[in-house]
């Protein structure tokens, strides 16, 4: 989920989201319900984002897989929304459509109530709508050997989010005792390692609406009256700008930022491991999840926005990789399946982007993003933009 950064770079983004996903489209006739595609294929909403509207060709669908077709006829980038009846939670998120851009978002929806959400120029809460999912009585889950290999990845890969989640909670508890006992030499060392396991699994992270500003904003995304909270807060303070531009925190705010920090990392881990998370989880979340990861990259780390004082965003960018790759991969026998030459453009970009990030390791970390050439940061975009092309048929071979 981007964090409202309506001033970030958006040509790469706009390259990454210029191709639609190839799809089973039906007419929307009226303003009351979407049809379904005959054949048993997706249901297809479009959803048209200007600069002051998001309109949708219906508001309802019945459940089932859903096709959000989402055209951005506004002059900023934009970002399309799915989200649970609270409001927070994000079921499903496309990103970075640019001006004149369409990108599908595909999910597989169960009955309930929902809103969606259109965000031009990539800021606040969004132009907001109440969606329904009726019953259509339908079960569209795989059969045989497909719902077999989805289901094992839907079980490796929440697995493996509630170990990275462990993790950083772990290596959180380890930096604010640094951080508040005034070790700032241990505090810079562990901070871009232990960020890692959050950029891993980030669209997990971000699907709880309320953590993730506390945890995860910048200060450059913040509204006005917002207190600053989490890590970037603190890693100005652990590289403050030069010419005493920052007022150093005094030892009362260390404690009492570091302790929010530990505190609203533990509620992400406790609601990671509950049912409810388990139960949210599927194929099309997970490729969607992938793809989501790779816009991180390309809107902030290839940047350098992502980590403004520390420099630290190629520890970021391998968080993401490895989130998306271990997505991808736990799905792999799938998409062999359905589509063995996307299966093949994804193993070799994925083998390209790693190779660049090996290329530019220090020991166990990076050089900083500071470091790189003009021709080093055009390679690493080239690259992701190679990559989140193929990434965005993801869902679409797993699901449709």
């Amino acid at each position: 989920m981007s964090r409202s950064r309506g001033h970030r770079t958006t040509q790469l983004a706009a390259a990454a989201g210029a191709l639609a996903l190839t799809v089973t489209l039906t007419a929307c006739t009226d303003n009351t319900a979407a049809t379904p595609a005959s054949g048993g294929g997706a249901t297809t909403v479009t959803v048209d984002s200007s600069a002051d509207a998001c309109t949708l060709s219906a508001p309802q669908a019945p459940s089932g897989h859903l096709v959000f077709t989402v055209t951005n006829t506004g002059p900023d980038v934009t970002e399309f929304y799915l989200l649970a009846e609270d409001g927070l939670r994000i079921v499903a998120e496309v990103e970075n459509i640019g001006p004149g851009i369409s990108r599908d978002l595909v999910v597989t929806a169960k009955p309930g109530s929902y809103v969606t959400a259109c965000k031009p120029g990539m800021a606040g809460d969004g132009i907001r709508a109440p969606f329904t999912v009726t019953d259509s009585g339908t079960d569209v889950a795989p059969t045989g050997q497909p719902a077999a290999q989805a289901e094992t990845a839907t079980a490796n890969y929440v697995t493996y989010v509630k170990d990275q989640t462990q993790q950083l909670l772990t290596g959180t508890q380890a930096f604010v005792d640094a951080y508040k006992a005034g070790d700032d030499d241990a505090a810079r060392g562990l901070y871009a390692p232990t960020r890692m396991h959050w950029e891993r699994i980030e669209p997990v992270a971000e699907s709880f609406g309320d953590l993730d500003p506390l945890m995860d904003l910048r200060e450059a995304d913040l509204e006005q009256g917002q207190e600053w909270t989490g890590w970037h807060l603190l890693e100005k303070d652990l590289w403050p700008p030069a010419g005493g531009a920052a007022t150093p925190l005094t030892p009362e705010q260390r404690a009492h930022y570091a302790d929010l920090l530990l505190e609203h990392t533990t509620q992400l881990d406790t609601r990671v491991g509950a049912a409810d998370f388990e139960e949210s989880m599927d194929a099309a979340t997970i490729a969607n999840g992938a793809k989501s990861l790779l816009d991180e990259v390309a809107t902030g780390k290839v940047t350098g926005e992502e980590e403004i004082w520390s420099h630290t965003d190629l520890w970021d960018f391998q968080g993401n990789v490895d989130g998306a790759r271990v997505a991808y991969e736990g799905l792999r026998d799938i998409v062999r399946a359905e589509d063995p030459d996307l299966a093949a453009e994804l193993d070799e970009q994925f083998t390209a982007v790693q190779a660049l990030l090996d290329a530019q390791r220090v020991g166990d970390g990076f050089k900083t993003y500071t470091d790189l050439t003009e021709g080093e940061v055009r390679a690493f975009a080239d690259a992701v933009n190679a990559l989140g092309e193929p990434l965005s048929r993801l869902a679409a071979a797993v699901v449709l």
